[in-house]
């Protein structure tokens, strides 16, 4: 309608005009400033910086391990390596650690869940960036690396064997005895298999602590901001950034996804698997304090390395509490892209659907209420936590004399 203050002489023609121009110029200015809201790089805070640096520097220099006294040595990781593609490590001498763990997939199987002898229960995780953690495994049932590496080992479902095979094997062959006797000064003990067997655990150890992703453009970015950079000056994406600043803040995900691996190393219940009508509950961490605690192989035991004690003092704190049951350990966060598909369950086919659930699921900790546009800057944000650079490689460890 026209102002009363328009003069009266104005035409209709004149009238309709001036108010379609002022729509134009109207929806001009919208458009322009929608187009900025969602081109225009974030702007990060103090306190939104002093976050994006405490997921770095990457690579992280990790100690050698105190509890497993070949840790980092170079014939304990040759002769480990060996050991990890070893079928014969097996009962039935037709798997291998690298069977499920395979390197040309992130050291992962990229299945719903593993397959050893028989289909287990969970997702396969990957082996890459394990140096440093406290627990091992999604319910946390291991406290050290090389006891970890001992559970498939006799585990009826995956390599179902025992200590007298694994030491019958290691005595009997000429070459893993003679790399045995190399690693640890010493020939396998002709009648105790399990000091055999436990020594096999911490060589495979050995070699796993080698597993580590590179670097990737999250990493370029936070670097330079450590190095007093602008971000507007950076090659790294405006939706990734945007994703960064949801995913230390709104998104809520570094309460869990913490430091340098993007994860706590602890366990949390997301409630997003979703079981099956017939299948049972999975306790989660509530059982793997138990098998823990009830481990021969934990680091309560006999066969920590570690002279101090200190490295057992966690272990001799857990507890089991109602609250632990059905929660699972927070996964690491790099290479995601790669370890498809997600969750303990492996019920989730894509890094999408994941960021979607958690936006939906009403956890304090999950990234509540974002927009459609939201969950996508936050995928491209996830996919910049991947590299496909893998630097392991083969390697012909020739005989040994």
């Amino acid at each position: 309608m026209i102002s009363g203050t328009c003069r009266a002489s104005l035409t209709a023609s004149r009238i309709v005009f001036a108010a379609v121009g002022a729509a134009c110029i109207a929806m001009s200015s919208w458009v322009c400033w929608a187009e900025e809201s969602v081109t225009a790089r974030p702007s990060f805070s103090d306190r939104e910086i002093k976050i994006i640096l405490s997921h770095g520097p990457w690579p992280v220099p990790v100690a050698h391990d105190p509890t497993n006294r070949v840790s980092g040595k170079p014939d304990a990781i040759e002769f480990g390596t060996l050991l990890f593609f070893e079928q014969r490590l097996s009962g039935s001498g037709t798997k291998a650690c690298a069977s499920c763990h395979v390197p040309e997939r992130n050291w992962t199987d990229n299945l719903r869940t593993g397959v050893g002898m028989t289909e287990l229960d969970r997702n396969t995780p990957t082996l890459v960036n394990l140096r440093g953690q406290r627990w091992y495994g999604w319910d946390g049932a291991a406290d050290s690396l090389w006891s970890q590496s001992l559970r498939p080992i006799v585990d009826a479902r995956e390599l179902a064997a025992t200590p007298r095979h694994v030491a019958g094997l290691v005595r009997d062959d000429e070459q893993l005895s003679c790399r045995y006797r190399r690693v640890f000064g010493a020939p396998p003990s002709p009648t105790d298999d399990e000091a055999v067997f436990v020594n096999v655990g911490k060589v495979l150890a050995a070699f796993q602590e080698t597993l580590f992703s590179g670097r990737t453009p999250f990493d370029q970015f936070r670097d330079a901001l450590a190095r007093g950079e602008s971000p507007s000056s950076l090659s790294y994406s405006t939706p990734a950034q945007r994703g960064l600043q949801i995913f230390i803040g709104k998104g809520e995900c570094t309460s869990c996804h913490s430091g340098p691996n993007f994860t706590n190393g602890e366990f949390f219940n997301t409630g997003l698997s979703r079981f099956e009508p017939l299948r049972k509950p999975d306790p989660g961490r509530y059982a793997g304090i138990r098998q823990l605690r009830e481990s021969r192989f934990n680091l309560v035991g006999p066969y920590n390395d570690d002279p101090t004690g200190a490295s057992a003092a966690h272990t001799r704190q857990v507890a089991m509490a109602r609250g632990n049951y059905g929660e699972f350990k927070v996964p690491p966060l790099r290479n995601l892209i790669l370890t498809a598909p997600y969750g303990h369950a492996g019920d989730v086919e894509t890094i999408a659907e994941v960021v979607r659930l958690h936006a939906n699921d009403g956890q304090h900790a999950g990234a509540l209420n974002l927009t459609p546009r939201e969950q996508t800057d936050l995928v491209v944000f996830l996919e910049s936590l991947s590299t496909f650079s893998n630097p392991w490689r083969p390697d012909d460890a020739g005989r040994c004399e």
